[in-house]
């Protein structure tokens, strides 16, 4: 936890908060902090800064807030991800969190086993808990919005255009296309596929909306780092 996240409920008028649960006891067992001591913290979807800890019992720890700063800046990118089984949507979504990605849809592909919409990894708390963990690893507070997309077909041809606009758009896909841009220095759309890649009518799909086939060389990644390898080469 590089990053003591709160809500803005939990703070009282003079700015000071009461914490029992897992953050207090990562503050007490990991951080291994006292009364006096500072940790960096931040309000969701608000300010960073610091917190002072005003008392720390076995039980409990109280904090006083001192909130100034902005978070880190969000990548300008909104990434169509193939849902990835669900262990390896739990990573992801904390990987991408961290990173700086502030828009995710997450589709209905041909690769895509459809029992994998019936993961409780997809509950609303889960989907939470991985973003708030992205967010303590990266010291950022903006929370990303994730959305679902269970048809392919009528995603892409009736809400893709919209979503996309005034936007480079990419599909990362292996095959003989051009290699991916490095350091590009506008708003991006980037749609990357299944472990087992889109089917050459999905990609036609997304070409019809505009989208250029982009590749990272011969080695097939897994989702993971896929994601990451693109961000990093892209931004």
């Amino acid at each position: 936890m590089n990053l003591l996240l709160l809500t803005p409920q939990e703070i009282d008028e003079q700015g000071c908060v009461q914490l029992t649960d897992r953050r207090h006891q990562h503050i007490q067992q990991v951080h291994r902090l006292n009364k006096g001591d500072t940790l960096q913290a931040g309000v969701i979807n608000g300010l960073c800064g610091e917190a002072e800890i005003l008392e720390q019992q076995p039980h409990l720890t109280r904090l006083k807030l001192n909130l100034y700063r902005q978070p880190p800046a969000p990548l300008p990118v909104t990434l169509l991800l193939a849902l990835p089984r669900p262990r390896m949507l739990a990573r992801s979504l904390e990987h991408l969190t961290a990173l700086g990605v502030k828009k995710l849809v997450l589709m209905h592909t041909n690769r895509v086993e459809k029992s994998f919409w019936q993961s409780p990894e997809l509950k609303p708390e889960k989907i939470h808990q991985h973003l708030i963990l992205g967010l303590e690893q990266a010291k950022d507070t903006q929370l990303p919005e994730v959305h679902f997309k269970k048809r392919f077909k009528p995603f892409v041809e009736d809400e893709l255009t919209s979503l996309a606009a005034n936007s480079l758009k990419l599909v990362a896909h292996p095959g003989n296309y051009p290699s991916c841009p490095r350091n590009i220095n506008q708003q991006l759309t980037l749609a990357i596929g299944p472990e087992g890649g889109f089917i050459d009518y999905e990609i036609e799909l997304l070409k019809a909306q505009g989208f250029q086939a982009v590749q990272l060389g011969e080695r097939i990644l897994r989702v993971e780092t896929a994601v990451t390898a693109l961000l990093a080469r892209l931004f």
